[in-house]
């Protein structure tokens, strides 16, 4: 891993935004290729999706659309221990996502005068689930289940074709969403899926979504960025990212493996770590030469860590790391420090943080009830990860009575007056005129 120095500087912002570790290839530049394959979907919908499928999947003549018995089917063949696996993310998951539901609120103005504040889920949502260098049946979950909790009547499921599977999705992301209770899944990856969601495929049966979420590489976030105004989306998540801020209080070892872990996901994956001690930074460098080369994706590993998106950053001290953190906006933040309060009262940007040395983000990704789909490319300062509240969508539902309108008539036509839109004042004065026209008729 490359090192970035910065002690004994004193950066702006926009300097660090500017020093910061990135890869090559970001969404941005990627919009641009895939672009044509987006407008060629909504275009010419199954016929663009078979091409695509053929072009970067390498199947031909396959469902588009996965008989339902097919899923339902799949968890036959699912281990008894990755079924358990799962069945446990899935309770641990609805927890965590309950807490995002927020409750309705009444706010009452005055007698008469009320604002009823409710949560209201969107009616359709397509869920991607990635299967190129890994399958990954936790992000099927973490999709589906933030979704129901949220109260969405509708899911569609998407996932790369399988040579090896018959051109169904993986058998894993299949046994997931059985799992969860979807039977509308969709053989389809990449940028196309994303479009297919958006824009819909009739001769296939599907029907456009409102929101696209899930994760994938550069190309599904520049994909969605494509289609963002058509249908809402999640957040751009793509190539995973982790950073971590530590001092000479942690174990090297446990940082070096946490590296490791996100660094085996893709080449261009991002590893970052930010320390003040240039002594901890060469102690996780020597566990990086034993560790890595033993790891089953070694070549990958070695490819990302080798990479421009990943670095060791010294900085001078901790408030200064988590400057430079909250600059990087990481998907994934851990804190080892010997005061982790201390650094996180001084962090504002991440998609997820995991404070101590026993809080990996592999736990994320798994079992600790929080959901693993995340804001990546420095997209977390200003984005949230997936969760219940996702899928939800606040409404204002307001109610007075003529006492109530009344009240506020006059401030209300001075208002209008004074923006130049008379009528919205007559709107309500009009209530009351016609009222006492009544009352003189009756007398």
């Amino acid at each position: 891993m490359r090192t970035i120095d910065l002690r004994g500087q004193s950066l702006s912002r926009a300097e660090l935004l500017s020093l910061v570790p990135r890869a090559a290839l970001s969404a941005e530049t990627a919009v641009e290729q895939v672009r044509p394959l987006v407008a060629d979907v909504a275009e010419r919908g199954e016929a663009a999706l078979r091409e695509q499928a053929l072009k970067f999947d390498g199947v031909e003549d396959h469902a588009l659309r996965v008989p339902a018995e097919a899923v339902a089917a799949s968890l036959a063949d699912c281990p008894s221990d990755v079924e358990a696996a799962l069945r446990e993310l899935i309770v641990r998951l609805r927890k965590g996502s309950a807490a995002q539901v927020p409750a309705e609120q009444v706010t009452r103005l005055a007698d008469g005068a009320e604002i009823r504040q409710r949560w209201q889920p969107v009616s359709r949502v397509g869920l991607y689930a990635p299967g190129g260098k890994a399958a990954y049946p936790s992000s099927v979950i973490m999709n589906a289940v933030a979704a129901q909790t949220a109260g969405v009547p509708s899911l569609a499921l998407a996932s790369p074709a399988q040579r090896d599977n018959g051109g169904l999705p993986h058998p894993a992301v299949l046994w997931a969403a059985a799992l969860c209770g979807i039977d509308e899944v969709y053989a389809i990856g990449g940028a196309g899926a994303i479009a297919a969601f958006a824009h819909g495929v009739p001769t296939i049966g599907l029907d456009p979504v409102d929101v696209v979420t899930g994760p994938g590489n550069v190309f599904v976030a520049a994909a969605k960025r494509v289609v963002n105004g058509i249908v809402g989306i999640d957040s751009e998540a793509g190539t995973t990212e982790i950073l971590i801020i530590a001092d000479d209080s942690a174990d090297p070892g446990f940082v070096a493996a946490d590296l490791i872990s996100q660094a085996e996901h893709d080449e261009a994956a991002a590893s970052v770590l930010v320390t003040d001690s240039a002594a901890f930074a060469e102690a996780v460098a020597r566990e990086l030469e034993v560790i890595a080369p033993t790891t089953r994706h070694a070549s990958r590993v070695a490819t990302a860590l080798g990479g421009q998106q990943s670095a060791v950053i010294l900085v001078d001290d901790l408030a200064t790391a988590a400057r430079v953190s909250n600059a990087y906006g990481p998907e994934h933040l851990e804190i080892q420090t010997r005061d982790d309060a201390a650094v996180l009262a001084n962090v504002f940007d991440a998609g997820a943080i995991f404070l101590g040395g026993y809080t990996p983000v592999s736990l994320g990704d798994y079992l600790a009830g929080s959901n693993h789909v995340l804001p990546t490319g420095g997209t977390a300062r200003f984005a949230s990860g997936l969760g219940a509240h996702t899928f939800l969508r606040p409404q204002q539902v307001i109610h007075y009575d003529r006492a109530a309108l009344a009240e506020t008539s006059e401030l209300l036509v001075a208002l209008a007056q004074a923006e130049g839109l008379p009528a919205h004042g007559e709107a309500v004065t009009a209530r009351f005129k016609q009222s006492a026209q009544r009352e003189q008729g009756e007398h």
